[in-house]
């Protein structure tokens, strides 16, 4: 039976589940990939209108010929947005793609993503649930270079050992170097090449098979986010004064390419899906991705111990409380055999008390036959 009646539900719920979300607020952990000089930070920055790299010294060819191994830093700031707070990680990966031989290069971020997935697994099956700091990485940011022809096969293997973990998309970085036509039979290129090797990427939300259930603006939004994939970026952090108007570009001699427009480059897609699709990102992860990892943890390789550096020791209470756990169900089970003992010697009495009463019946119906 339907409540034609109107209630309320609809006016108020929304509201309640706004103010709750505000006030628990979002922990969004963004991982940025990709070879050095691509535009990466400043895009990163461009994108949430901070600088998360302050301290950030950019390497010469000596610094980046030294190391051997891809380095994984996650920097962390607290984006309050009228009542919103969103704590905002992004980790960074430099040294991806900047060796001649790159054989190995991604062992480092997958091993970071399943680290992230077994802490988070550890924290779950503790004894304090409440207040757990999601580190999983909810999102990949793989930048192509747009000097190349498609897909590097370092490109290709590492998006196909990726696409069951985490969310990827795609990005040709410095698309500003490209004219429109060229950047579009490289988008192309790299859809055919995804396509060929089954490389499985993000989505976005997916639509209602019926058109009359979802609103139209956001299936035409939807599609036209699905069809610029991958994402062809430029970013800049400069305001410039352009024909009187106060934008972010970058300037060349020929002109200016403005970062906001979309006729320019995808920034402003790019920013949409993040902004209005995170917490379609964040579910996807909760229930896909890590889910797949716990399963698979849980079934067949066992839980363990987190490494050192994301190894969360607990503290003195939660250790007495621990302690005082199992010293109770130590005494709980102790009663239980007491019990159990206690109801079988009463059973025993009772069998006991069932013969000698029958005995005694026998003996008294002989004696009345006498």
């Amino acid at each position: 039976m339907t409540i034609q009646q109107e209630i309320g539900f609809a006016k108020h719920l929304p509201t309640q589940l706004h103010r709750k979300a505000a006030k628990k607020g979002f922990d969004f952990n963004l991982m940025v990939v990709g070879e050095s000089g691509l535009g990466k930070s400043t895009l990163v920055n461009s994108l949430f209108m901070a600088d998360l790299y302050p301290d950030r010294r950019i390497p010469d060819a000596l610094d980046m010929g030294n190391g051997n191994t891809v380095e994984v830093e996650a920097n962390t700031v607290e984006i309050d947005e009228h009542g919103v707070k969103v704590r905002l990680t992004v980790i960074d990966t430099p040294g991806y793609g900047d060796r001649l031989n790159n054989e190995n290069s991604f062992e480092p971020i997958i091993k970071y993503i399943n680290d992230q997935y077994n802490s988070y697994l550890c924290k779950e099956s503790g004894i304090n649930r409440k207040n757990i700091v999601d580190t999983r990485v909810h999102c990949v940011l793989y930048f192509i270079s747009s000097l190349g022809r498609g897909l590097k096969p370092l490109d290709v293997a590492f998006m196909k050992a990726l696409q069951d973990k985490v969310n990827i998309i795609p990005l040709v970085a410095k698309a500003d170097s490209l004219t429109a036509k060229e950047c579009e039979a490289l988008k192309e290129t790299i859809r055919q090449k995804i396509a060929d090797h089954g490389i499985q990427i993000y989505d976005l939300m997916p639509v209602d098979d019926d058109p009359s259930l979802e609103d139209p603006e956001y299936v035409k939004e939807i599609s036209s986010l699905r069809a610029s994939f991958p994402l062809a970026v430029c970013a800049a952090q400069d305001v410039q004064e352009v024909n009187g108007r106060q934008i972010r570009a970058r300037r060349y001699p020929w002109g200016s390419v403005e970062v906001d427009n979309e006729v320019h480059c995808d920034f402003q897609k790019l920013k949409t899906i993040i902004i209005h699709h995170l917490e379609d990102m964040i579910e996807r992860t909760e229930t896909m991705h890590y889910e797949n990892y716990r399963v698979q943890c849980l079934m067949n390789k066992g839980l363990r111990q987190p490494d050192k550096e994301i190894l969360v020791l607990p503290s003195d209470d939660i250790l007495q409380k621990e302690r005082e756990l199992q010293a109770t169900e130590k005494k709980l089970r102790e009663m239980e055999k007491q019990i159990e003992n206690m109801k079988f010697e009463m059973a025993k009495q009772a069998s006991r008390s069932n013969l000698d009463s029958a005995s005694i019946i026998t003996a008294s119906s002989v004696e009345e036959k006498e």
